[in-house]
C-alpha cells in the first residue's frame, strides 16, 4: 500500500511538475546509497545495545525474574 501510494504521489508530480518528477527519479537511488551507511551503522549500533541490555539483565534472568 506504501509503494501505491507514493507511486500515486509520484504520478502527481509528474503532471504538475515533470522536471521535478524526473529530478526526484533520479536523486532517489543516489541518495538511497549515500544514507546506506547510516543505516547500518544503527543497525550495528542498536545490536550494541541490544547485547548490553542482555548482559546486565543477565544476573535478575538467572536469579529467576520473569519480565
Amino acid at each position: 500500500m506504501k509503494t501505491l501510494i507514493l507511486f500515486v504521489a509520484w504520478c502527481i508530480l509528474f503532471v504538475l511538475a515533470w522536471p521535478l518528477a524526473i529530478l526526484a527519479l533520479i536523486l532517489f537511488p543516489i541518495v538511497w546509497l549515500l544514507l546506506l551507511p547510516f543505516r547500518l551503522i544503527g543497525i550495528a549500533v542498536g545490536g550494541v545495545f541490544a547485547f548490553l541490555k542482555a548482559v546486565l539483565y543477565l544476573p535478575a534472568r538467572l536469579l529467576g525474574h520473569r519480565p
